[in-house]
């Protein structure tokens, strides 16, 4: 599973509490076997291996995210950043509407938009986990 050595991997999750640090999805409910250890800022944007730049992430959000740290709300709007799981408090930035999450700022309109939390799919699998009660 890439650069990231095993001690350090395990770190990275026990911190983030076995759930995507974007989207909250507990790791042990998902139908993939593990989560990604993923670089905030990619190293092609000079990101290390450390534990200030590295997040858990399911891999919906990883593949979605891959090297991206941001985009516009509009083509002449200024550059708004991802939300950064090491910066930035959750809950300052999302809020749940049932199995919605619905961004407070533009840095959660960008990530929500940019990771796509709110795919047909991914809430469906939200719901289903409230139900459950192990979401949110």
């Amino acid at each position: 599973m890439g650069s990231v050595p095993t001690r350090i991997r395990e770190q990275v999750r026990r911190r983030a509490l076995f759930r995507c640090e974007y989207c909250r999805i507990p790791e042990s409910y998902h139908p993939l076997p593990r989560f990604h250890v993923e670089h905030i800022f990619s190293k092609k944007h000079g990101g290390s291996a450390e534990l200030s730049n590295l997040a858990l992430a399911c891999p919906e959000c990883n593949r979605k995210k891959g090297t991206i740290i941001g985009s516009r709300k509009h083509p002449e709007s200024e550059f708004i950043r991802l939300f950064h799981p090491r910066v930035d408090v959750w809950i300052e930035h999302f809020e749940f509407n049932w199995a919605i999450i619905h961004p407070k700022t533009d840095i959660g309109e960008i990530t929500s938009k940019m990771l796509g939390f709110d795919d047909d799919f991914r809430i469906t699998f939200r719901e289903y986990l409230m139900l459950l009660g192990v979401y949110p």
